[in-house]
């Protein structure tokens, strides 16, 4: 009899603890399932949460640049339309006095162009009624191909020089001043002066600038 109960009561023991264990294993696999879905959704929350950080930014950045589109706009037609720039005599040689963005683009050109550049000086130079000895230079065009439009862009130099002769002093002079106020920038590095029977020879080492073309473009973020 004894051994009969004790047999009853090793076979309770074993089910309680054979439930034990089961509820143990569920309650372990429960816990385990809640951590992972819990750091599931938590790294998708903080992703979710970027993305719309981003989007906010992109948003803010949209809402200003349509801001500074309007006021460049009006500033463009205001500036085109009233006060235009004169040039007296020596300004440029394709833009009428009333045309201010031609005249700019003339002062800075958005495109390497060497021959433009030699033609400018020229023409400044027989309007002073100084006789050419020569305008010199070496034109890079081939190099200069590979200064790209770029969102912000930098002016490159552009060195040539010239020689006049039979020259007063005078008029030496009214060159110079003639060359500081054309509405494209010329400045000179060097001046090289030499007389010889009452008259003047002067050999110019100058340079100018042209600035390659501002890009704009639309680029794409990806959120991690």
């Amino acid at each position: 009899m004894d051994k009969f109960n004790f047999s009853i009561k090793h076979v309770a023991i074993n089910k309680a603890n054979a439930q034990i264990v089961m509820i143990v294993g569920a309650a372990s696999f429960i816990t385990v399932f809640c951590l992972v879905a819990s750091k599931a959704v938590l790294s998708q929350y903080q992703y979710q949460a970027r993305v719309t950080k981003a989007v906010s930014t992109a948003n803010q950045q949209l809402q200003s640049n349509i801001s500074a589109y309007k006021n460049l706009v009006y500033s463009y037609v205001q500036f085109d339309t009233t006060n235009p720039i004169k040039l007296g005599n020596f300004g440029t040689t394709t833009a009428g006095n009333n045309d201010n963005v031609q005249i700019i683009l003339d002062a800075l050109p958005g495109q390497y162009d060497f021959p433009g550049l030699t033609s400018t000086v020229e023409n400044i130079l027989k309007q002073s009624g100084v006789q050419i000895s020569a305008v010199t230079g070496t034109d890079n065009q081939v190099s200069q191909q590979t200064a790209n439009a770029s969102s912000s862009p930098q002016p490159v130099s552009m060195p040539f020089g010239f020689t006049v002769q039979n020259a007063s002093y005078s008029s030496i002079q009214q060159l110079i001043q003639v060359l500081q106020q054309s509405i494209r920038p010329l400045p000179i590095d060097s001046i090289n002066l030499t007389a010889a029977q009452g008259s003047l020879t002067m050999t110019v080492a100058a340079h100018s600038y042209y600035q390659p073309s501002k890009t704009l473009s639309i680029t794409k973020e990806t959120v991690n």
